[in-house]
């Protein structure tokens, strides 16, 4: 029996979605990848009978919709789904305009809802099929000023990663949240993150995270995508792959400072906490 998978891969032109289309090819499996622009993908990756380059909105239902179909049309089947399409914001929440949060979420949050959606009747008819979905270490940890919305976005997506894994477990079908920490991918240059239409001089804290990740710890991140995405690769030929999945040794640490954080102030207040039932 042929071992060789059919993945969905979003935000598939540059940083860690295109990372993925080529190894993927590399040990000769099927992709499908979209980006907003099919010539984007078709420069980036040489054409092949394993590689279909797909133009996608991620935020239209149809387009989405449309993309997975001639996914299913074209290999027969749909094995892995990646949720990998995002945009980074950087601004106070009393900066970022509510249409500025608005795209980050529909983008980060009902993007990748609508990639579920589309996928789930074809991988609940095979019975099988594996999604992960990428969040961010801030995802879990969102003590980065001016990342709010961002995180909000990403906390949404360990939110529903982690009732999607329930509501399916028993269809054969697993899910994955990813929280990466930081990888030295295009995900902090102009074209990937946006900052506020009108920033207000206050937020000294904000300007200053705004600068250290545009200048000083870009082009400088600790992770080797091409290391990250073979480990998520990895994971999907596991046979229980684990539901939260924290990608980089910064990620491992930021997550374990998260959850001492939260332990002591569990038991400093734990008092007050617990004499609250009749």
């Amino acid at each position: 029996m042929s071992t060789q998978k059919v993945w969905f891969v979003t935000g598939a032109s540059k940083g860690f979605g295109l990372e993925f289309v080529k190894q993927l090819l590399a040990q000769g499996d099927k992709v499908a990848a979209t980006s907003r622009k099919v010539a984007d993908l078709s420069a980036a990756v040489e054409a092949s009978d394993n590689f279909v380059p797909l133009a996608m909105d991620i935020t239209s239902e149809d387009s989405v919709t449309e993309a997975i179909d001639r996914t299913v049309k074209q290999f027969g089947k749909l094995d892995v789904v990646v949720n990998n399409a995002g945009y980074g914001l950087i601004g106070a929440l009393e900066e970022l305009s509510y249409d500025e949060a608005k795209g980050n979420f529909e983008v980060n949050v009902y993007g990748s809802l609508n990639v579920i959606r589309a996928a789930m009747p074809h991988l609940r008819q095979q019975g099988s099929g594996h999604i992960f979905n990428i969040s961010s270490i801030g995802g879990y940890s969102s003590a980065f000023p001016g990342w709010g919305i961002y995180c909000a976005t990403k906390f949404a997506v360990q939110g529903f990663t982690g009732s999607l894994a329930e509501e399916v477990k028993d269809l054969g079908i697993k899910v994955t949240a990813v929280y990466p920490g930081y990888f030295r991918t295009e995900f902090l240059t102009s074209g990937s993150v946006a900052i506020p239409k009108n920033p207000i001089d206050a937020y000294q804290a904000v300007r200053d995270s705004q600068e250290a990740h545009q200048n000083a710890i870009n082009g400088n991140q600790p992770g080797d995508p091409e290391k990250g995405v073979a480990a998520i690769i990895k994971l999907a030929s596991e046979e229980n792959p684990p539901v939260h999945f924290f990608l980089g040794e910064d990620a491992y640490n930021l997550a374990n400072q998260q959850m001492g954080a939260i332990k002591a102030e569990l038991e400093e207040w734990k008092e007050l906490t617990v004499n609250t039932n009749f």
